[in-house]
């Protein structure tokens, strides 16, 4: 009887209270603790996070022009074809613009006035020479405004006993008719190292350069497919001639001629750049290349 009213007096317990419960042996439970709501504790472990691979940074460009752009500069910019944006006047002093000024337009027109105009707005002109100074870079549109006669010009030629002068000159020979324009970009400093997209957009100010087909462009697409890949290229191979060498890397920095002592074959070789910098040696017998050589290879 004592055992039956132990066990209905512990269910009692047990179900009053609003869910509280109690422990028969060791009386009422501790309700557990609640943790602060501001505490913050890291479900996970931080894991450690890469370290960022920081950019290598681009070599500082050179404070001088560098030999291996002249020759770039000569490869891409000289023999471009352009159309003219401003009169390019003639004459032999040529046009001087300073770069970090604007270009005076009232001197131009004056020039022009003066000595003739090589081109006028619109004119398609092409670069037919590239010369480096200390502090200027001389730029020649159709064979300059200091053209110089050549003896050849001047040939005269007998026929029947009566004297007859030659009248093919060398421009004229090349497509030019009368005198060229003469352009000197003046930096007043020495010349920083340039790219040739670089020279291109100080020129833009005279000289807008198309993809305008021109006759040499004709031409080039007559000539055998690997010799047009390579004036596309930019370089010379051997069996080109000399039009197709100055096609592909415009005119040379300086000729030599030379007898070779093995054979005594006279060859001549046109040199692009100058060492120690990136040169290229092209080597003619006759009219046809038959070495090419660059240094640094």
């Amino acid at each position: 009887m004592f055992g039956r009213l132990i066990v209905v007096a512990a269910t009692v317990l047990l179900t009053s209270g609003g869910g509280t419960y109690v422990n028969f042996w060791h009386g009422l439970a501790r309700p557990p603790e609640r943790l602060p709501a501001n505490l913050d504790l890291p479900v996970l472990p931080e894991l450690a996070k890469p370290k960022q691979e920081t950019a290598a940074k681009p070599a500082p460009r050179a404070d001088r022009l560098q030999p291996i752009s002249r020759l770039e500069i000569v490869r891409y910019v000289s023999g471009e074809f352009a159309r003219a944006k401003r009169v390019l006047p003639s004459g032999k002093k040529g046009f001087r613009w300073k770069i970090d000024a604007p270009v005076d337009e009232r001197q131009l027109q004056q020039l022009a006035a003066n000595h003739g105009a090589a081109g006028r707005p619109g004119d398609m002109v092409q670069i037919t020479q590239i010369e480096f100074k200390d502090k200027e870079i001389v730029i020649d549109i159709n064979g300059g405004g200091r053209q110089r006669r050549s003896w050849r010009d001047r040939l005269q030629i007998s026929v029947g006993g009566l004297p007859r002068v030659s009248t093919t000159t060398q421009n004229q020979a090349a497509g030019f008719q009368g005198v060229g324009a003469t352009l000197i970009l003046d930096f007043g400093r020495p010349l920083p190292d340039l790219t040739a997209d670089e020279l291109k957009g100080l020129l833009s100010e005279f000289l807008e350069f198309t993809s305008r087909q021109s006759a040499a462009v004709h031409w080039v697409e007559t000539l055998p497919e690997e010799f047009q890949i390579a004036i596309r290229e930019r370089r010379a191979v051997v069996g080109m001639d000399r039009d197709m060498v100055l096609a592909a890397l415009g005119k040379p920095t300086r000729k030599v001629r030379e007898r070779r002592p093995t054979d005594g074959v006279e060859t001549e070789d046109w040199i692009y750049g100058q060492p120690p910098g990136e040169t290229i040696f092209v080597t003619f017998v006759g009219d046809t290349v038959v070495e090419v050589r660059q240094f640094p290879r």
